[in-house]
This record gives C-alpha cells, structure tokens and sequence, in this order.
C-alpha cells in the first residue's frame, strides 16, 4: 500500500487516467485516493465529477450492428486458399534463394580469381619481403 497521502494533482492525473470508478484504479492509489476524497478536497472532487461526466459520455456511444450486404461484401472478397498454399509465396522464396545462391558463386569465383593471381610460382623467390632482402653489403667481410 501507498504509505504517502495523494495530491490532488496525483489524483487529478489517476481520474482522468482511469475514470471515476476509484475500483479501476491501481490498487495501490486506492486508499489515498479515498482518503483525499473523504478529507473533501475541492480539486479531487472536481477531477471525480468530469472523470464521471467523461465515463457517462463514451458509456452511451454504442456501435451499430453492420448490415447483411456489407457483411456479405467482405466474406465474398475473402481470400479463400491461405496465403501460405498461393504458388506466388514458394516462387518469391525460390526467388531469394536463387538471388542469395548466385550471390555466393558470383563471390567465389571472384575470390578464386584474385587469389589464383597473387599466388607465387615455384620459380619466384620467397624472400624479397623478408629482412635479408636488399642488403647492400655482405655483413661478413666488415
């Protein structure tokens, strides 16, 4: 429970949060809210009543029910196979399928390519990037 006493700016919040009916609110506001209610705050009972005159409001609206033809309009344009047995989903997939495969062979023959270029023949010699290459002198004879 809520040990700290409500405000009325609290209050007026929860009202128009969760209207009148002080049963709707979060349990743990309830008790202070009674407890403001009943010290007879002017601001809290203000915030009841146009909460009250709000849930009175959208309580009389009501949704009349639809007519036979509209109703028959849309059962009519309903698709009646499911989407995932229209031979147009397996194309789309396949379609991505095929896309991502000759992404991947289209990737490895550049790779193999490249590779196949830079690769050294027998006959090239290993250490021109090593530390031994470019040596002006022999160290030996100094």
């Amino acid at each position: 429970m809520n040990e700290t006493p409500m405000t009325p700016e609290r209050f007026r919040h929860l009202a128009d949060a969760y209207g009148a009916s002080i049963e709707r609110w979060p349990e743990a506001e309830r008790a202070a809210a009674r407890a403001l209610i009943a010290r007879g705050d002017g601001g809290a009972l203000a915030a009841l009543a146009e909460a009250g005159a709000l849930d009175v409001f959208l309580a009389a609206h009501a949704v009349e029910a639809p007519e036979p033809a509209l109703i028959r309009r849309i059962v009519d344009r309903a698709n009646p196979r499911p989407v995932w047995k229209s031979p147009r989903v397996w194309f789309s997939g396949a379609g991505f399928i095929g896309v991502g495969a000759a992404g991947v062979a289209a990737g490895a023959l550049a790779i193999s390519m490249l590779g196949a270029a830079s690769a050294p023949t027998f006959s090239d010699p290993l250490w021109p990037g090593t530390a031994f290459s470019g040596a002006p002198a022999d160290w030996s004879e100094q």
